[in-house]
C-alpha cells in the first residue's frame, strides 16, 4: 500500500471508529436516563431528514455554524486558535442592530448592506483585540478571547436591557422587531434565507484566499513555523492579527445573518453557542472550506435532532448539550489522533510487519543470518 493510500485508509479508520465511539457512549447515556435508544437515534438522526420543513430547521441551524467555522479556519490555518466567536458574534449583533435601529427608514439596497457591514466591522474589533495582544505581547489567544467572551457577553446584556429595549416588551429583555429593510431574503416558501448561499459563496472565497492567493500562502506560512516565515520575509505579526481580524469579522457576519434571516430582533441566547460549536465544525471538516459545509449541516442535524428529541421523548433538557459534549470530545480526539504523524508512521510500520508475506519474512531472516556470520 502506497503512503497516500495508508493515509487516506488511516483518516477514514480513525473517523469511522470516532463515530462508532460516539453513538456507543450517547446510548449507554440515554439508557441511564431510561430513554429508548433505537427512538431517540431515530429522532435525532433521521426524522429531521423526512421532510422539506424539518430539513429547513436544519440548514438554518448549520448557515451561523458554517460561516463561524470558515473563520476560524482561517485563524487556524494561521496559526491561532480563534474560540472567541461567541464573543465576536454577539458584537455582530449588537453592531448590526444599533445600525438597524438609527438608520430606519433607508431602502434596503443602503440599510441592510450598512448593517451587515457594521456587525463584520464589530466581529472583526474583537478579533483584532485578542490578535494584537498575541503579536505585539505574546498573551495566549486562548486566555484573551476566553474573556473577550465574558465582556462581551455583558455588553449584549447590558444593551439588550436599556439602550435596545423594546419599551412595549412587557419587561422581556428584546429590541424592538426590526425594520423590513434590514431582512435577509427567504428561499422559495421555505424559513430558509439567503444566508444560506453566503455561507457556500463564502466557503468558495476562503478556498481562493488561503490556497490560490499570495495573501493566503503568507498566513499559512506564518501558522505552519513561524521562524521559517520570519527567515523568509514574511511579517508574521501583521498576518497573525489579520487572520484573526478575518475570522472575527465571520463571527460577526454570522450573527448578523442570525438577526436578520431568522429573529429579526436582537434577543437573549441569540449565538446559542454556534461560536464555541464553529470550532469544532471546523476541525471535523478538516479544517477545509468544502469540508466544513457537510460538518456544518451535520452539526445542524445534531443540535435540531437533539433539541426534538428533548422535546418530543421526555429526555432532560441538559441531555442536549450531554450528548452534544460527547461528540465534540470525541471529533476532537480523532482529529488529534488524525494530525500525530508519529502515530501514523509507528502503526503503518506495525501493519507492515503484520502483513509481509512468507517469502518476505524467509527473506529478512535469511538477510539477518547472513548479516550475524559475517
Amino acid at each position: 500500500m502506497t503512503e497516500n493510500s495508508f493515509k487516506i485508509v488511516y483518516k477514514l479508520s480513525v473517523a469511522v471508529l470516532a463515530v462508532l465511539i460516539a453513538i456507543a457512549i450517547s446510548a449507554i447515556v440515554l439508557a441511564v436516563v431510561g430513554a429508548n435508544v433505537l427512538d431517540a437515534f431515530y429522532m435525532i438522526v433521521f426524522q429531521p431528514l423526512t421532510s422539506i420543513g424539518h430539513i429547513s430547521e436544519v440548514l438554518l441551524r448549520a448557515i451561523p455554524l458554517c460561516i463561524v467555522a470558515l473563520g476560524v479556519c482561517i485563524a487556524y490555518r494561521s496559526g491561532i486558535i480563534n474560540i472567541g466567536g461567541e464573543g465576536q458574534m454577539a458584537m455582530g449583533v449588537i453592531a448590526f442592530t444599533g445600525v438597524a435601529l438609527a438608520m430606519e427608514g433607508l431602502p434596503i439596497f443602503i440599510h441592510l448592506p450598512l448593517a451587515i457591514l457594521a456587525a463584520i466591522l464589530g466581529g472583526a474589533l474583537w478579533g483584532f483585540i485578542p490578535g494584537i495582544l498575541k503579536a505585539k505581547l505574546k498573551v495566549s489567544e486562548l486566555l484573551s478571547t476566553v474573556m473577550l467572551n465574558y465582556i462581551a457577553a455583558q455588553l449584549y446584556s447590558l444593551c439588550l436591557r436599556t439602550i435596545y429595549m423594546d419599551p412595549a416588551g412587557g419587561g422581556t429583555p428584546m429590541s424592538k422587531r426590526l425594520s423590513s429593510s434590514v431582512f435577509l431574503s427567504r428561499i422559495g416558501r421555505t424559513p430558509i434565507h439567503v444566508g444560506l448561499i453566503f455561507a457556500l459563496i463564502l466557503a468558495v472565497l476562503v478556498w481562493l484566499l488561503m490556497w490560490k492567493t499570495t495573501l493566503g500562502y503568507k498566513m499559512r506560512a506564518a501558522g505552519s513555523g513561524a521562524r521559517a516565515a520570519r527567515y523568509g520575509g514574511i511579517n508574521v505579526a501583521f498576518y497573525v492579527t489579520l487572520a484573526i481580524s478575518i475570522s472575527g469579522a465571520f463571527a460577526g457576519l454570522a450573527g448578523a445573518v442570525e438577526i436578520g434571516g431568522v429573529h429579526r430582533r436582537m434577543i437573549e441566547g441569540v449565538t446559542n453557542g454556534y461560536g464555541f460549536a464553529g470550532v469544532v465544525v471546523a476541525l471535523f471538516g478538516g479544517l477545509h472550506p468544502f469540508g466544513i459545509i457537510p460538518a456544518a449541516f451535520f452539526f445542524g442535524l445534531m443540535k435540531y435532532g437533539v433539541m426534538r428529541a428533548a422535546s418530543q421523548m421526555g429526555i432532560p433538557a441538559n441531555m442536549v448539550d450531554v450528548i452534544q459534549g460527547i461528540t465534540i470530545l470525541v471529533i476532537v480526539t480523532a482529529q488529534m489522533i488524525m494530525s500525530n504523524t508519529y502515530l501514523q508512521a509507528r502503526i503503518r510500520r506495525n501493519l507492515g510487519k503484520l502483513i509481509l508475506t512468507k517469502k518476505e519474512r524467509e527473506e529478512i531472516a535469511q538477510n539477518r543470518a547472513e548479516g550475524g556470520a559475517k
